[in-house]
């Protein structure tokens, strides 16, 4: 009996030290160490405009529909670009109904950017991501946008085609995935301009 009695003080002793390291001593160090090295990332990515007011975050896409904005890829997390429902759609490619979504985005998107019947859309343009937050789209669906936008805005187009240029994220390490486009950032900094 004087042996369980060790045995269980023991592994209660070990459980509470590892709880205190684990639960405790661990997570304050990542908490440190992220908000001295990395402030920005560890508070989420936060874009606040000149009156202090957040706009959102450069790692969550938000859905723009106005002609006078550059559009985000469509979102299948709940009401589009929901954070707490985030998600793909699960459709595969033998389903009628991604098939039929498919259909009716290529055509909305041919008709908003005044693109002949039969031309090719980008891919991100009709497809949602697998998270269906991405914030970005590639760099040829920004471009075929700026006629429209820089038309809704009554800018002129080098003056929009600058911006995408200053929203565009690289690759990683030059050699991972595609340059993005940001389309918050991009949208953003075209309400700033006049």
């Amino acid at each position: 009996m004087k042996e369980l009695l060790t045995e269980i003080r023991s592994a209660f002793f070990v459980t509470l030290i590892f709880a205190g390291v684990l639960c405790g001593l661990y997570p304050m160090a990542v908490w440190v160490i992220g908000q001295t090295i990395f402030p920005h990332q560890t508070n989420g990515s936060l874009i606040v405009d000149q009156g202090g007011i957040v706009r959102g975050s450069e790692l969550i896409g938000q859905g723009f529909t106005a002609k006078i904005y550059f559009h985000s890829r469509p979102s299948a997390a709940g009401n589009g670009y929901d954070g707490s429902s985030s998600g793909g759609s699960n459709l595969g490619p033998t389903s009628q109904k991604l098939n039929d979504a498919l259909k009716d985005r290529i055509a909305l998107y041919q008709k908003e950017n005044d693109l002949q019947e039969g031309t090719p859309v980008p891919a991100d343009a009709v497809t949602a991501s697998a998270s269906g937050l991405d914030p970005h789209i590639t760099l040829k669906n920004a471009l075929i946008q700026i006629t429209r936008v820089a038309k809704a805005r009554h800018v002129e187009e080098q003056k929009v085609r600058l911006l995408i240029d200053q929203s565009t994220d690289a690759n990683a390490f030059g050699i991972l995935g595609e340059s993005g486009v940001n389309v918050l950032k991009l949208n953003l900094a075209l309400d700033s301009i006049r």
